[in-house]
């Protein structure tokens, strides 16, 4: 098939790279502008663009799609069969939504309708998901609302971090996609609209969603946000009025150590090198992996032999 293909980050290249070997035609890869990175902030071009110039496919970095002369006579004149859209980070405007033949076709890391929105992956993460897994859908005006095409599971292991996932979900979507087009394009997928009943939503992240808040959740809840919020916005806190990133951490099992049974959220507790701090409904963290504002890494245990911490010293809001 002749296709565009819309994406930007890293979780689209594969994609764009399984659609090229099964031998689709992408006549434009579309992706968002350069952007400015790093401490240098040097411009960078996207993964998307990247892995496209490298096939030797043509280029488009609209600004904006929605009102766009240029682009919209640029795509008509390509007038593809489908529009293929993997985290391309636009929402597509009516007139894109109906110009291919077989419509404009979704890649989402969900199992939809659980999940629409911008962070499918870290959410599922975050609220303690066991199973997540890939949708194809065909898009529509409303966000991630269209009707489902393939769907794909996958079990959730207790570590798994948003990083991992990402890399899985990427490369098991690809081909999920190639077989999505041929069964549009034979009639053997029908697509099937979604309840909406069951839906959940995936906003955009935010840095203050990596603030941890130990009277607001469990222990378990603050380490699925934490695996599910790496590598950004992470997870922390503040430990005398000085900004604290956990970098690791375990939940605590219950009885295994003598922990305060009725401690106030928040608070420390040392267990020889042991570093705890006391959740909502008498749950503990033991934070294993910690950094002070200012100070490097460093194991917890490390960071007991150089800073005399005592019973009852808080965690929480920067003074």
């Amino acid at each position: 098939m002749k296709l565009v293909f819309c994406g930007t980050p890293q979780f689209a290249v594969p994609a764009l790279q399984a659609l090229l070997a099964a031998g689709h035609e992408v006549a434009l890869a579309v992706s968002q502008p350069d952007r400015r990175v790093g401490r240098d902030q040097q411009l960078t071009a996207p993964p998307v663009k990247q892995a496209a110039l490298a096939a030797g496919l043509p280029v488009a970095q609209p600004e904006k799609i929605r009102v766009n002369a240029e682009f919209r006579a640029q795509l008509e004149s390509i007038a593809p069969d489908a529009i293929v859209v993997v985290a391309y980070g636009r929402i597509i405007p009516p007139w894109m939504l109906a110009l291919p033949r077989l419509g404009c076709i979704n890649l989402h890391a969900s199992l939809l309708p659980k999940y629409r929105g911008a962070a499918p992956i870290q959410w599922a993460l975050a609220r303690g998901e066991t199973i997540t897994g890939n949708t194809t859908m065909l898009l529509e005006e409303g966000l991630d609302t269209g009707p489902i095409l393939l769907q794909q599971a996958f079990d959730l292991a207790p570590e798994m971090t948003a990083v991992s996932l990402f890399e899985e979900l990427a490369m098991a979507g690809a081909p999920l996609l190639v077989q999505t087009l041929v069964g549009l394009d034979d009639g053997s997928i029908l697509p099937q609209p979604q309840n909406d009943a069951g839906a959940t939503f995936a906003p955009i992240l935010t840095r203050e969603d990596g603030r941890m808040d130990f009277a607001a959740h469990t222990a378990a809840e603050l380490k699925n946000r934490w695996r599910g919020f790496q590598p950004w916005p992470g997870a922390f806190t503040a430990l005398g009025g000085k900004k604290l990133i956990v970098h690791r951490m375990n939940v605590a099992e219950a009885g295994s150590l003598s922990l305060v049974a009725e401690a106030e959220p928040g608070q420390i507790h040392v267990v020889g090198a042991r570093l705890f701090v006391a959740c909502a409904q008498n749950s503990w963290l033991e934070l294993t992996e910690i950094q002070l504002e200012g100070k490097k890494r460093i194991a917890s245990d490390d960071f007991l032999r150089g800073n005399a911490l005592k019973d009852g010293a808080r965690l929480g809001a920067m003074n």
